[in-house]
C-alpha cells in the first residue's frame, strides 16, 4: 500500500506533462495540415527536387577543377 504514496503523484506528474506537451503542440501549428505528411512518400518528385538550374551544365562563370 505503501506504493500508492508514489505512484499517484507520479501519474499525476506525468498527466501534467501530457497535458503540457499537447498544448505546447496545438500551440506552435504542429497539427495545421495533417494530409500532406501522409501523401508525401507517394509523390513522385518532392517539390525540392533538382531544379533546372542545378542540373544545368556548369556555367563560364563557376571555376571548373583543374584537370
Amino acid at each position: 500500500m505503501n506504493i500508492l504514496l508514489v505512484m499517484i503523484p507520479l501519474s499525476i506528474l506525468f498527466l501534467i506533462g501530457a497535458g503540457l506537451a499537447f498544448f505546447w503542440a496545438v500551440d506552435h501549428d504542429q497539427f495545421d495540415d495533417l494530409d500532406t505528411p501522409r501523401l508525401l512518400p507517394l509523390l513522385d518528385r518532392p517539390e525540392t527536387a533538382a531544379t533546372p538550374e542545378a542540373t544545368s551544365a556548369p556555367s563560364e562563370d563557376s571555376e571548373a577543377p583543374p584537370p
